[in-house]
């Protein structure tokens, strides 16, 4: 960045500062939708260094999956709430990218992904999808595959049936309201690969689950799961 420009972006951020999605603080000079403090504090929950972890359990006798993590703790009411609220409901999808580019990096010096191939986001409804304007689990999985520095597919794995949100369904309810709605439009694609499997928030795994079960219609494919946080 040049003097010039630096100068005319601190003189801007004087009327319009830009400030932190979780905690509402101006943003200094290299922070990006989330401060340093945040950052810092960010419930972690280094389930990519855990074998056996609270996420893999969740599809334990389910579905096949090699590993499966998230980068941090969900909590109704705390202050990262507002960092999936902006990113989902207020049209904010880089802030999806730029935490999945952080969240990337630290599976990325776990190295217990190292063989992932492809990097795959849960799909959206094309329905969902005209109405948000963006998916942002698509955006997480950017950020995820910059930092890994692996391609991303968000084409084959297919949303083909609508379906109402998960919210405030139970586990059987959030398990059937998702059970055969996705599809592989082409498996030979994923033939052989080992997908990571993104997705925003996990709660009961129903989702995920059902799209590794149209995932396992490629032969020979492996799945890992990432999700950028987990609801507790």
């Amino acid at each position: 960045m040049s003097l010039l420009h630096q100068y005319l972006n601190d003189f801007i951020q004087l009327f319009f500062p830009e400030i932190c999605v979780t905690c509402g603080q101006k943003l200094i000079t290299q922070e990006e939708y989330i401060c340093l403090n945040c950052l810092h504090d960010l419930p972690r929950t280094n389930f990519h260094n855990m074998p056996g972890n609270f996420v893999e359990q969740l599809f334990w006798g389910r579905v096949i999956i090699e590993r499966a993590t998230s980068y941090f703790f969900f909590r109704k009411g705390s202050k990262y709430q507002r960092l999936i609220h902006f990113m989902k409901y207020k049209g904010m999808k880089e802030v999806g990218e730029s935490a999945g580019w952080h969240f990337g990096q630290e599976i990325k010096a776990g190295q217990t992904f190292n063989g992932v191939d492809l990097v795959v986001p849960v799909p959206l409804h094309s329905k969902k999808l005209r109405e948000r304007g963006y998916n942002q689990s698509e955006w997480i999985a950017k950020g995820i595959a910059g930092a890994l520095e692996k391609p991303i597919d968000t084409d084959n794995l297919q949303r083909v049936v609508f379906t109402n949100t998960q919210t405030r369904k139970t586990r059987f309810e959030r398990w059937q309201n998702v059970d055969g709605i996705f599809g592989l439009c082409q498996p030979r694609i994923f033939e052989g690969k080992h997908i990571l499997l993104v997705d925003d928030v996990v709660t009961t795994g129903s989702t995920l689950e059902a799209c590794a079960v149209a995932l396992q219609k490629a032969p020979g494919i492996k799945i890992s799961i990432a999700t950028l946080a987990v609801a507790n």
